[in-house]
């Protein structure tokens, strides 16, 4: 028998040193979960139990058990490579089949969808035309089509138009800089994403009283310029909307004509850019702007509208939403990596390639967006690195070896044993 003892000794022995060389083996690769071998003493019993007095019959491998503990984090230059900060496994379609894999070295294959090695496509929450996360889980596939342009509709100003300025009685004439105080100009877009340079006039009219022009230009490519007045609704040419301030504060009261019963929004009629476009509809809105004893100034000037764009990167958050960057300055939410996480990790299957399938003794998987629940963050431009210690594993090493050779010397020493016993005369 201490034969057989022997044997399972070196057999057990022999597998710790395979789950050692694994390890050792994987120690680069991304995403890798070290194992560890587990042994039980193996006792022989019948229906009425063990003896008290019963000799072991030697051991065996009663578990290879998965460490899912965190890798070290390095950080490349590929803005789809992910680390995951915490628990939690990035969720893979797999020809119609889900695995799950800790290991976020991902590109992009040629339907745009993204894709890792084996070429199983990572998976997300899908997000809508516009930009919201919804709660359709479906594979994430980046869309490279130009983004479309969107027309101007509001151009937002703050200012302060100076209180001691000249009162000016000339008719405006935007060519003549004598018949208005101060002007501003920024680009607006029509519907094609013509950038148009809209400019406005402000003339001050009366105490505490100014008038606002504005005026359109586009030049085309062969160098012809257009120009066009934007009239205020219900206003003829040449006359510009009315802005009044109070005396006491310096702030705008009043605007005419304004859209609805705003004190600060004033209402343009559509007109042609000059482009070819469709007429331009846009509004002024100047909440904020003031009457001060000091000089013409321009605290902020924004518009709503961007010409087409080319898509120029993906930037991935630590929640996991998918932005796509554009030539125009714009960003389109395209979805967010959805993660997994099981009640054992233990449990699950390993199916190699660095990816787990999920199994009864896994419990089924619980999908969630990163930061959510017990699921970690998301590192963008990152990869996780395998969680082996060479120290350690090389100590193990040195274990398993000794163990090894432990159990021979027994099975050298029974063998002396019985000659000794074969050679009695």
């Amino acid at each position: 028998m201490p034969f057989r003892i022997a044997l399972s000794g070196l057999n057990s022995a022999s597998d710790e040193l395979r789950v050692v060389g694994n390890n050792i083996a994987n120690a680069s690769t991304n995403g890798f979960k070290k194992s560890r071998a587990e042994f039980a003493d193996i006792y022989p019993a019948t229906n009425l139990g063990t003896a008290t007095n019963a000799i072991g019959s030697g051991v065996k491998v009663a578990n290879i058990a998965q460490q899912f503990t965190q890798g070290n984090v390095s950080f490349t230059d590929n803005n789809l490579d992910l680390a995951i900060s915490g628990q939690g496994f990035f969720r893979l379609n797999d020809g119609g089949t889900y695995v799950y894999t800790r290991a976020g070295a991902f590109g992009v294959d040629d339907d745009g969808y993204v894709v890792n090695s084996s070429s199983q496509r990572l998976t997300a929450y899908q997000a809508d035309s516009n930009g919201n996360i919804t709660g359709a889980l479906d594979d994430l596939q980046l869309d490279t089509s130009d983004i479309s342009p969107n027309a101007s509709t509001l151009v937002t100003g703050v200012a302060n138009l100076n209180a001691n300025a000249d009162i000016i009685s000339a008719t405006f004439d935007r060519t003549d800089p004598t018949t208005y105080n101060n002007s501003t100009s920024l680009t607006v877009y029509d519907a094609l994403g013509n950038p148009v340079v809209a400019t406005t006039y402000f003339k001050k009219s009366a105490a505490n009283t100014w008038k606002m022009h504005t005026w359109l230009s586009y030049t085309d490519s062969a160098g012809t310029t257009t120009n066009t007045e934007v009239l205020p609704t219900g206003l003829t040419a040449g006359n510009g909307a009315t802005l009044t301030f109070s005396s006491s504060t310096g702030a705008l009261s009043s605007v005419s004509p304004a859209v609805g019963t705003s004190t600060s929004r004033i209402d343009l009629q559509a007109v042609s850019p000059g482009t070819g476009a469709a007429n331009m509809s846009f509004d002024v809105e100047l909440s904020g702007t003031t009457q001060f004893g000091s000089g013409f100034s321009v605290s902020s000037l924004t518009q709503d509208g961007y010409t087409s764009g080319r898509l120029s990167g993906i930037n991935i958050g630590t929640t996991g939403v998918v932005q796509a960057r554009y030539t125009n300055g714009q960003t389109r939410t395209l979805g967010q990596v959805a993660l997994a996480n099981f009640s054992n990790p233990q449990g699950l299957q390993q199916l190699g390639t660095t990816s787990w399938a999920d199994t009864s003794a896994s419990g089924a998987a619980l999908v969630g967006a990163p930061g959510s629940a017990s699921l970690g963050l998301v590192q963008s431009g990152a990869l996780e690195g395998s969680n082996v210690d060479l120290t350690e594993q090389l100590v193990n090493m040195i274990t398993a070896q000794r163990n090894f050779q432990a159990n021979a010397q027994v099975i050298t020493t029974a063998d002396n044993i019985t000659q000794t016993i074969i050679n009695i005369r």
